[in-house]
């Protein structure tokens, strides 16, 4: 089957480690969060077109950040710019509760049909406002799946303390984890292109 043909390959480069995260990737099929017209091309290690001039990241890229991130059962994650829910999906698998925030519209319908396909009720899809993220809420875990200028201040606010958020900054990953005291521990993994981050305007 190519589907575990692709993970295979993913544990082989060393990109996908976490016995947990594995299980996500062979639970949850890529063919079931892309366009029909694309599910002859979900196993490649591509990111692919979702519509909206958004896409689906490559699964290298996907195993590399969700590996940073840490995902358990006992953690609440902001899945932000959470497009067609795959990533959703891999991040419900092995936490406690997510919360999916897109920007488009088109992208959230199309995500809502995908994720209905599984049996999830840890799930919550938010449509995004003026401010990143969702005000006032505290994340264990916080991942971002497209690229800002920087590292985005609402997002530290939202980050518990003993958190970590994953997200690309231009043409790096950053892993930020944010210690006890409040403090920032900053890794940087370079050479990653994703789409922009766009924020809602006022």
């Amino acid at each position: 089957m190519r589907a575990l043909k692709l993970i295979a390959s993913l544990i082989q480069r060393g990109v996908l480690k976490s016995p947990a995260l594995i299980e996500a990737f062979e639970t949850i099929d890529r063919a079931d969060f892309v366009p029909h017209e694309l599910k002859a091309m979900a196993y490649e290690d591509i990111p692919l077109p979702i519509g909206s001039f958004q896409t689906i990241s490559q699964p290298y890229t996907v195993a590399f950040m969700l590996e940073l991130l840490q995902p358990n059962l006992g953690d609440r994650v902001l899945d932000l710019g959470s497009g067609s829910g795959w990533t959703t999906a891999l991040l419900a698998s092995v936490s406690r509760h997510v919360d999916g925030v897109e920007r488009i519209e088109e992208l959230l319908s199309f995500s809502r049909k995908n994720l209905a396909k599984y049996d999830f009720e840890n799930i919550t899809l938010h449509q995004a406002q003026v401010e990143l993220g969702l005000k006032g809420e505290h994340f264990d875990k916080i991942l971002v799946s497209c690229a800002a200028d920087e590292v985005p201040l609402e997002l530290l606010e939202q980050l518990s303390p003993g958190g970590i958020m994953v997200i690309p900054v231009q043409n790096s990953i950053l892993n930020v984890q944010k210690k006890s005291d409040g403090s920032l521990q900053t890794q940087e993994y370079p050479g990653f292109v994703f789409v922009p981050l766009v924020r809602e305007e006022k």
